[in-house]
């Protein structure tokens, strides 16, 4: 009885029973699994009287208000559900809504009108659940629905009305075949840089791409991380995806940089210059160094930026404070988190790793020591608000450049699936994340086992009490400087692979979403950005989640090395879908080179990922069969390139040109391509299953930006791809 009470629950919170690994192989949750997701989401399951009780008010609990706390409509669902008590259903129901405009509709109806779909006692009463069509010509957005029954209940809740598709730009209604390039910020080098690359290298990437017919620019996430911690340097690690990384502001570009003497004093002197010189040189972002030499310099331009009075600085306190205004109690919060973890690393640096370790008056951001705080350092929160404004400023200057030069995106931005549990973004809103718990990801083939993301799962019941105000305001600060976002791990809308504390990532389970409400909250936004949504749609897809991408054109995550059939031969371009974006190889997996030599295979033995040497075999002999496969595919397109017959194995640069021209003649609407593989990189830019064993997300590109675009290899790749996608178009 306690185990079938326990199922019963973990179904009720969304848990699965069951799933299907990478293999096929069905696989049920363990009760351990369920009973550790069901603690982390504050559930009492100690006994089977727990349990009930449980039940009681999850079952009980929707029927026992009028409305719900949010409802969705689009136009394949028009109505929302209402709990009427059976003894007022003679009476007249008025409704009315409240637009963001402020507009009014209303009407009225009689309750037993209404067509009923349940009916049950609930604590002595019975109530009915009964659908209220709404009017189909609402405009989109975010409005208030307020109900009332004649001498009965008068209740409101937010309605969410979207649009069926998310935002597609026009040129790719008209057949249009769009291809950009993809990089890693940090990894830019130039001869000004400051050791990271920055908002500036990304204009120039960006002025590059545009010269050779490039539509786009993609990004890793430009999240905030943690300025007094640079340490915490992973981009899908976030401190907040509500604001950016200051560490990728341009300081000469700062506009109070060619106004502050004392900044560009220390900037030449010959020291800092060494220092800088040093940055710019290493193999990998060397985070504190640069963290170093920039707040420095940053905190002197605040400092400038404060006292100084001229009539241009003041133009520029009236945009910040507009920022400030714009951004709100978000901002303010995020600004208070690195206030406070800058003020608490210098006391001592070694306690306070972050906030759960800071002294409990300053925990939660609503306490009375946090106020103080604020009050007694007003400069230093102010300076992290500054920071997030250039940031916010420099990032918009790029994708106005962007289209300027007639890129129909400009920047394709990447949402991360979570977060940091020591960041801003949980400590500003605790009740939302689940601590006892992380996300991760299932054994699969590129990591046998099993991915623990140390990331902190929202709580999908907490999210919807919320009326997904979380999530709207995420993605609608993902979308500020974006023509395209990618979101990570798209499945993490429909389901998530949540992780019990100490249990290992084998062991856990999938616990569900509200798929097709956040979907909604996403096409509101795409339609209000103008921003095209590409979904990575990587390893097992659940059919839920291909058809609500399908329905509601949220774009799919194609990669050559993985779209073969089930002999093993590669598809040819025709073969590929329309509403996609197609690459060679994405940030997770080997360069095309490295792929090509098998360096990611010898990588991952000395790093211990293989859990014995059959199965490093099995990989090896499988890249050998694929690598063969892929000549295969490119001699049947008239693209194998010559040498490649008497020395198949050796990577050149006509392989890599052949190998991209084959993606370019794919029928999906858009094709990216890495960085790396323009230059012929062989090391990997992260290697999943891996933490400190590997330097991930600090390589840097083998050569600087001027010298990309300055070789004639790359420049005649980038042409022959610019004409692969022309003949797409008009094919």
């Amino acid at each position: 009885m306690l185990d079938s009470l326990l199922d019963q629950l973990a179904r009720q919170r969304g848990i699965g029973d069951a799933y299907h690994n990478f293999r096929g192989e069905l696989l049920h949750i363990s009760r351990e699994t369920k009973t550790a997701i069901l603690a982390a989401m504050g559930c009492a399951t100690s006994d089977a009287a727990a349990i009930k009780r449980e039940l009681h008010e999850l079952e009980t609990g929707r029927l026992r208000s009028l409305l719900p706390p949010v409802a969705v409509v689009h136009p394949h669902r028009n109505g929302v559900t209402l709990a009427v008590p059976a003894d007022s259903l003679a009476r007249e129901l008025a409704w009315r809504i409240v637009t963001e405009g402020g507009n009014e509709v209303s009407g009225r109806v009689r309750a037993e009108e209404l067509p009923e779909h349940e009916r049950r006692e609930v604590d002595g009463r019975w109530l009915t659940r009964r659908d209220l069509s709404l009017p189909v010509n609402l405009p989109h957005g975010y409005h208030t629905l307020h109900v009332a029954l004649d001498g009965g209940a008068s209740e409101s809740c937010a309605l969410v009305v979207a649009p069926l598709a998310c935002h597609e730009p026009g040129i790719l209604h008209d057949g249009g075949r769009l291809w950009g390039v993809a990089v890693q910020l940090y990894t830019l080098r130039s001869e000004r840089n400051w050791g990271i690359g920055d908002f500036a290298d990304l204009a120039a990437v960006v002025r590059g791409c545009a010269e050779q017919g490039a539509a786009f620019v993609g990004l890793n996430p430009l999240h905030a991380l943690f300025p007094a911690n640079p340490w915490q340097f992973s981009p899908y690690s976030p401190s907040s995806r509500h604001f950016l990384n200051v560490l990728y502001i341009a300081i000469e570009h700062v506009a109070e940089f060619g106004h502050c003497a004392e900044a560009q004093a220390t900037v030449r002197a010959a020291d800092f210059q060494a220092e800088l010189a040093r940055l710019r040189a290493t193999q990998c972002v060397d985070y504190p160094g640069v963290a170093q030499a920039k707040l420095r310099i940053l905190k002197l331009l605040h400092a400038h930026f404060r006292r100084d009075k001229s009539a241009q600085t003041s133009a520029r306190v009236a945009q910040f404070q507009a920022y400030r205004a714009e951004r709100g109690e978000s901002l303010r919060r995020h600004a208070l988190h690195d206030a406070i973890d800058e003020h608490m690393r210098a006391v001592d640096g070694h306690r306070y790793w972050g906030w759960p370790m800071w002294p409990d008056e300053l925990r939660e951001p609503t306490l009375p020591g946090v106020q103080a705080f604020e009050r007694e350092h007003a400069g230093l929160v102010e300076f992290h608000a500054w920071l997030q404004w250039l940031a916010d400023e420099q990032l918009g200057e790029a994708q106005m450049l962007g289209r300027e030069l007639g890129m129909p995106i400009g920047l394709y931005g990447d949402y991360a699936v979570g977060v940091n549990p020591s960041g801003s973004e949980t400590w500003s809103d605790q009740a939302l994340y689940r601590k006892g718990a992380g996300v991760g990801a299932p054994p699969d083939a590129l990591a046998l086992k099993g991915q623990d993301w140390g990331i902190p799962p929202q709580d999908p019941n907490v999210l919807m009490a919320a009326q997904y105000r979380p999530f709207r305001n995420l993605i609608a600060a993902n979308m500020r400087h974006f023509g395209a976002l990618r979101l990570d791990h798209v499945m993490a809308l429909f389901r998530q692979w949540w992780v019990p504390a100490g249990l290992g990532s084998i062991a856990g389970g999938y616990v569900h979403y509200p798929l097709d409400d956040l979907m909604s909250v996403l096409v509101v936004e795409s339609e209000r950005h103008g921003c095209l949504v590409i979904g990575e749609d990587l390893g097992t897809v659940p059919p839920e989640m291909s058809h609500a991408m399908d329905d509601r054109a949220v774009y799919s995550y194609r990669v050559l090395l993985f779209a073969k059939r089930a002999d093993g031969s590669f598809i040819a371009p025709d073969e590929y879908p329309r509403r996609a974006i197609a690459t060679v190889t994405t940030h997770d997996l080997p360069t095309l080179r490295g792929y090509w030599s098998g360096g990611d295979i010898d990588l991952r033995q000395r790093l211990s990922l293989y859990p014995n040497e059959d199965t490093r075999q099995h990989v090896a002999d499988e890249r050998v069969r694929d690598r063969h496969a892929l000549l295969g595919a490119l001699e049947a397109s008239g693209l194998k390139p010559v040498a490649a017959s008497a020395a198949p194995d050796a990577y050149t640069d006509e392989l890599a040109r052949a190998t991209h021209v084959f993606l370019a003649r794919t029928a999906s609407a858009l094709v990216v391509l890495q960085a790396e593989d323009l230059i012929g990189m062989p090391d990997p830019i992260n290697v999943p299953g891996t933490n400190e064993e590997h330097a991930n997300w600090q390589r840097k590109m083998a050569c600087r930006i001027d010298e990309i675009f300055g070789r004639e290899s790359v420049r005649a790749l980038l042409r022959d791809v610019d004409s692969a996608r022309a003949a797409a178009r008009q094919d």
